[in-house]
């Protein structure tokens, strides 16, 4: 301290400043000096240790891109091949029911009976028509023999003989309409009783014994359903369905067989084939139906049926990542990124669907990117980070 300065503390007539006696003490000590510079910096050195040591540890991994087979999945509903109404052909009152609901029936098998009292009277009555009718033209064609011989003599003229002829003619369509009002009251008959058309299973019945039908009732008596074979109905959005066709060149028989996953999860034995796109899009949904046929050997799937259809598909460089290593926040989907300062970024991600146990990634992040790949639950942007010396191992194929 230089001699004014001193001379002027020691002055102040409001705080004065009386000279230390010992000298370890005085401001311009070197050992004084020495110290304070020592303490200085050794506590500048512990809260910089401090800091560093506040800094998790925690495993890095770097993102990777490579060929991935993708399975995309679209609800589905199921239905039989042919899901006939079963109604009638003639009226009457039913009087028989052979089946119960839920039963499985062959083709042509009786399934209803309906009383055909009134039908088999008017066989009876085409049957007598008939006789009538043939003993008709029996007595015309004698008729006509008979004048044809007496053309000779000329005893007849030939407006009798066209006349006979007339008369025969007659009675032959008289037999042939006889005999179609036999045929149309036989049809009638075998309508009273309802077969199968097809082979299947029974849906609800809607009338009893004892119930007036017709052809014109509004409800069928029931539905069959045909499931040797059944068709599994889905939807894909536009830009699916534009992949699709790009992928495919448009061509159905290009495209790969289907897998189904039925209602409880599990998938189906058999593999179907898309058979059929609909025409237009619809405009309240903005997706196209297609087809998928499916061989129903045992019968699992029923008409009425859910389920999901999963379509493979291939993905060249595809930018994979860990499901695990993700969070998602409000629907959205986020990944914790590393950057040279070695402070996470937290970065939204889009996705276009998974394979495995990774994330295929359309944007948010990109191949060489180094993220967190666990531990990063109450990280947040800026928080610095310290890599950890060695990933665990349930972590190292993480991309597989």
């Amino acid at each position: 301290m230089s001699k004014s300065i001193r001379s002027i503390l020691l002055n102040d007539p409001v705080n004065p400043v009386k000279p230390l006696k010992n000298k370890l003490f005085q401001i311009g000590s070197p050992g004084l000096l020495l110290s304070i510079f020592l303490m200085t910096g050794c506590g500048q050195n512990n809260q910089e240790a401090g800091w560093n040591q506040g800094a998790p540890e925690l495993p890095f991994a770097v993102v990777q891109q490579q060929n991935v087979a993708v399975e995309k999945e679209y609800s589905a509903s199921i239905e039989g091949i042919a899901n006939v109404e079963i109604r009638p052909q003639v009226s009457g009152y039913l009087s028989k029911i052979y089946v119960d609901e839920g039963e499985y029936v062959k083709a042509g098998q009786p399934l209803f009976k309906l009383d055909d009292g009134v039908y088999q009277e008017q066989l009876r009555t085409a049957q007598a028509a008939l006789t009538t009718a043939k003993a008709s033209l029996l007595t015309a064609k004698i008729n006509l023999d008979r004048k044809k011989e007496l053309v000779s003599s000329k005893v007849v003229t030939d407006i009798q003989i066209q006349e006979a002829q007339a008369t025969y003619d007659g009675a032959q369509g008289a037999v042939a309409q006889a005999e179609s009002a036999i045929e149309s009251a036989r049809i009638n008959v075998n309508f009273s009783t309802i077969k199968a058309p097809v082979s299947g299973y029974i849906g609800r019945l809607n009338y009893r014994p004892g119930s007036l039908l017709s052809p014109t009732n509004v409800e069928s008596i029931t539905v069959l359903s045909d499931i040797q074979e059944v068709y599994v109905y889905f939807s894909m959005s536009e830009n699916d369905f534009v992949d699709f066709q790009q992928r495919y060149d448009g061509k159905l028989n290009n495209a790969p067989a289907v897998d189904l996953l039925i209602s409880n999860g599990s998938k189906y034995e058999l593999q179907g084939k898309i058979d059929a796109i609909d025409g237009q899009f619809s405009r309240t949904t903005g997706s196209i139906t297609m087809r998928a046929k499916f061989s129903n050997p045992k019968l699992l799937l029923r008409s009425g049926n859910t389920g999901r259809i999963v379509l493979g598909q291939n993905h060249d460089n595809a930018i994979l990542f860990p499901i695990s290593s993700t969070m998602s926040i409000q629907d959205r989907i986020f990944a914790y990124s590393v950057d040279q300062e070695s402070k996470v970024v937290q970065l939204p991600i889009q996705v276009s669907g998974k394979s495995g146990q990774n994330f295929i990634v359309t944007d948010g992040i990109k191949p060489g990117d180094k993220y967190i790949v666990s531990g990063f639950e109450r990280l947040q942007s800026g928080d610095a980070v310290v890599e950890q010396k060695s990933v665990p191992e349930e972590h190292k194929n993480s991309h597989n």
